[in-house]
């Protein structure tokens, strides 16, 4: 019986899914950043974030990353 934990996409589609994954993530950044004003507490910009990336991804889970960017949001960085 074969082990199961050999099973994994090679590595062009991961590749494609990572590139996928990162598209969702900019235009998250991008949809928000657009909708929210420089100074804006940057709790807003990341639940902002989240609502947008939630339905996106299985078992998400908002992380360092997502707060990194809502930050730069709220600082006028992607204005």
């Amino acid at each position: 019986m074969a082990d199961l934990t050999d099973v994994a996409w090679n590595d062009e589609a991961r590749d494609k899914i990572l590139t996928d994954a990162d598209r969702v993530l900019q235009e998250a950044v991008r949809d928000v950043a657009g909708s929210t004003a420089e100074g804006t507490p940057w709790e807003d910009a990341f639940a902002a974030l989240n609502e947008k990336l939630k339905d996106r991804f299985i078992d998400y889970e908002p992380g360092p990353d997502v707060r990194k960017y809502a930050e730069a949001i709220v600082r006028g960085d992607y204005s």
